[in-house]
């Protein structure tokens, strides 16, 4: 009782005030006794006033910071809650009226970051339950469909070339035609053969095959930088190892955002970063293209719907930020809350 007793608010601000009551009483008795028996009513009265507004201010203001740090510790608090950091804590000291708060606090933060761990898990289960089934059958039938263009529309172009090439000889019987005819077929076969070879490259599987996401990314990024005519620059800052279900999520997130940049973003080079913080794994990916308003163009447009569902499957966010004729800044946060671990 005499716990939740001095808990209690406004019993709190009421102590401060008949504290700061009895010492400007007593500072006041001390005052009079000093004072000049010759001092008039007046004078006595004038300088009770000013002990008693010193006493009351000074009172006024330290009551005032006590609450005031106990405001800012839950606010920060709940700043980094708001951040993803679910772990926060706030320590429940003292026998302030805050206690009940911080309890509240501290039970919320716990059953979010259970929440968030469960979440994790099973998005990450579903992610890997999908990807061994509905985007393996569409992976397969790309691999066989990239076989097929290889070993019929390839070698057709292939003959075609090798036709084209023989057409000298026709200058026997109109050498000005045929001179006109064979270049027509030559630089015709080998455009043809530059643009199967960049969709055959584009049909083949992007999955990770077994790979660690920088390994699949220091291949798959430079080449589909050069087949698109990007200069891209790779910055791999990520030290502890993420789980499949990251890895799998983050690299198609990082192609459907390299799909954009390069039917969208009119871009000459573009940098993509994968960074962590204590709490986040964080991938950017900046280009210097022609930009676009943001009111002028759809919330499911860019890919950022299937981006953001992507990055919700572990508890994360996607956003992109652009600004016309400054480029355009993707940038998808996923918590590290579950690492793997069982949750009981």
């Amino acid at each position: 009782m005499m716990v939740r007793f001095l808990r209690s608010g406004k019993w709190e601000l009421i102590g401060i005030f008949v504290l700061a009551s009895f010492v400007s009483l007593l500072l006041t008795f001390v005052l009079w006794k000093m004072m000049d028996p010759q001092s008039s009513l007046l004078e006595l009265k004038l300088w009770s006033a000013v002990v008693i507004v010193v006493v009351s201010g000074a009172f006024g203001y330290w009551a005032a910071q006590r609450f005031d740090q106990r405001v800012d510790t839950l606010h920060l608090s709940l700043k980094q809650a708001v951040n993803g950091n679910y772990q926060v804590r706030i320590t429940e000291k003292g026998h302030n009226s805050f206690v009940p708060v911080y309890q509240e606090f501290n039970e919320l933060a716990k059953g979010m970051e259970a929440k968030m761990k469960l979440l994790q898990r099973l998005g990450e289960e579903k992610i890997m339950q999908e990807a061994a089934s509905n985007e393996a059958a569409v992976l397969e039938e790309r691999k066989r469909l990239a076989r097929d263009l290889h070993d019929t529309v390839s070698q057709q172009l292939f003959a075609i070339h090798m036709c084209a090439s023989s057409l000298p000889k026709l200058q026997e019987l109109d050498e000005e035609r045929a001179a006109s005819v064979m270049k027509q077929l030559i630089d015709m076969s080998n455009t043809a053969q530059k643009q199967m070879r960049n969709f055959i490259a584009q049909l083949r599987p992007m999955e990770l095959e077994g790979k660690s996401l920088k390994e699949a990314l220091d291949k798959w990024f430079p080449d589909y930088c050069q087949q698109n005519g990007l200069q891209g620059r790779l910055d791999w800052r990520l030290v502890e190892p993420l789980s499949e279900a990251k890895e799998h999520q983050l690299f198609l997130i990082t192609q459907e955002a390299m799909a954009n940049v390069v039917k969208h973003a009119k871009a000459e080079g573009c940098t993509l970063t994968l960074a962590e913080t204590e709490r986040q794994v964080v991938m950017t990916l900046v280009d210097d293209g022609a930009g676009f308003k943001a009111d002028a163009v759809g919330r499911g447009s860019y890919g950022l719907s299937t981006m953001q569902e992507r990055a919700q499957k572990l508890g994360g966010t996607a956003e992109i930020v652009s600004k016309l004729g400054s480029g355009t800044r993707v940038k998808v946060n996923i918590p590290k809350i579950y690492r793997g671990e069982q949750i009981s």
